[in-house]
């Protein structure tokens, strides 16, 4: 049977560039089909240390470092409704409830050799990875759009690419979509839901000269990742150095609430903005280098990720909220994880759907962990700052904050988290009734694969 290659991979962004690593350094051949041409802007500029094991094993890590992206040490939250707020049965001793913040070094991580990650520019973190899988011996194909996958033989799906106004076949072994929110796959197998909870947009933009001091509880953390809860409901505001001088900002919210200044994005985010008066006047001082721009339908899952002859990695086969940075890094860990059983797969000869079910049940694992953690924090609200202070839940939180979530069973921070809450659920006259967040998450919307 004739193929043109061993792998059809569907995007080369960080999911499919990776998985294009791994697969030629196995010894595959691998064609990336990338619809736009790199670089080229995106969301998501913050990573975890869960990306570093990843990097090392792909070889990229050398570029990255080469780039000059600035170094994350750590994560911090501010709030400015927990003023009085006695912390209950908690042991926060430094700056009170509504503040709190991580470094990542305070627990080791298996495979992780430094004590940062990064903030990255995605237009250039994307094109390093996407040269680097090339340099390996992958194949790149930029600006050719996958229109479809005829999986009429499952041993030898058809890639339907776009040409300039033709349409060509790309004959592979099996398929790895990594179309990232395009979903490509997803839409046309008809496996896609909508999360019926994380129904978030977020308006965002780059800033130029921000005094990252400004809310920062000492001057060390001006190169944190920042989450700003706003005093409006579900609504939280990133902070992500992305060079010496330059920040990106991005209000994020319910559907609802976006709905209403949807078609004015510029006075949405400065009002959200203005109900937090000093990030607000911070920015205030600033100058804008990009338009502000909208992302919508964040958060989606699959009945299935993976079928005979094809696997989803990355956004392509799930995507949550992103207030825990969790987008590349399950983009790449999903493509590694994919990839062990997709080399393996290969040496037997043999691409058949049960070939996968490792990968599914890691990415399931990771990626519910992640789930039921920001939804509990989202119901938490700014009480979520007490379990990241407090020494008898902080290294537990940490390993989710370090994206430490594929290889063991759920941490027991999350179960004292949701105890927590519902115990001040089950008591309307609980001092902390008022502080719980309004989202609701149900088990269904746990699992959409």
């Amino acid at each position: 049977m004739i193929h043109d290659y061993d792998i059809g991979v569907i995007g080369g962004g960080p999911a499919g560039s990776t998985a294009a690593s791994y697969l030629a350094r196995a010894g595959l051949s691998v064609a990336v089909f990338e619809s736009e041409f790199f670089p080229r802007e995106h969301v998501g500029e913050s990573l975890v240390p869960a990306t570093t094991p990843v990097l090392l094993e792909i070889g990229a890590m050398e570029k990255i470092e080469a780039a000059g992206f600035p170094r994350k040490y750590g994560a911090a939250w501010t709030s400015a409704n927990a003023d009085g707020v006695d912390p209950l049965g908690f042991q926060v001793h430094d700056h009170g409830l509504g503040a709190a913040d991580v470094l990542f070094n305070e627990r080791d991580q298996l495979g992780v050799d430094r004590d940062y990650t990064f903030h990255v520019d995605r237009g250039r973190f994307d094109h390093i990875l996407l040269k680097h899988a090339e340099s390996l011996g992958a194949k790149v194909f930029s600006g050719v759009r996958v229109r479809g996958v005829d999986f009429a033989d499952p041993a030898r799906p058809l890639l339907r690419v776009g040409l300039g106004g033709t349409t060509a076949e790309v004959a592979v072994r099996m398929v790895v979509d990594a179309s990232g929110r395009g979903t490509l796959l997803g839409r046309q197998l008809k496996v896609k839901v909508p999360d019926p909870v994380f129904n978030q947009y977020a308006v965002h933009s780059w800033f130029e000269g921000l005094d990252r001091e400004a809310l920062a509880n000492d001057e060390n953390q001006a190169e944190y990742i920042f989450i700003h809860f706003l005093p409006l409901s579900d609504t939280w505001v990133w902070q992500i150095p992305i060079t010496d001088t330059i920040t990106s900002v991005g209000v994020v919210t319910q559907k609802a609430r976006f709905r209403e200044g949807k078609d004015d994005l510029e006075g949405f985010f400065w009002d959200s903005v203005a109900s937090r008066p000093l990030l607000h006047d911070a920015l205030k001082n600033t100058v804008r280098v990009r338009p502000f721009k909208a992302e919508g339908d964040y958060s989606y899952g699959m009945t299935k990720v993976c079928d005979d002859g094809m696997v989803m990695v990355g956004d392509a086969a799930r995507f949550v909220d992103p207030i825990f940075s969790s987008g590349v890094s399950v983009a790449m860990n999903s493509a590694r994880l994919a990839c062990a059983d997709i080399i393996a797969a290969a040496q037997a000869g043999d691409f058949g759907a049960g070939r996968f079910e490792n990968y599914v049940t890691k990415l399931r694992r990771g990626v519910s962990s992640w789930y039921e953690f920001i939804s509990i924090y989202y119901r938490l609200n700014i009480l979520f700052t007490a379990f990241v202070q407090d020494p008898r839940y902080r290294i537990d939180v940490l390993k989710l904050l370090q994206g430490d979530v594929y290889d063991e069973q759920e941490p027991a921070a999350l179960t004292a988290m949701r105890e927590f809450i519902a115990a001040v659920e089950a008591d309307p006259g609980h001092l902390w009734h008022p502080l719980l967040g309004r989202m609701k998450v149900s088990l269904s919307s746990r699992a959409l694969f």
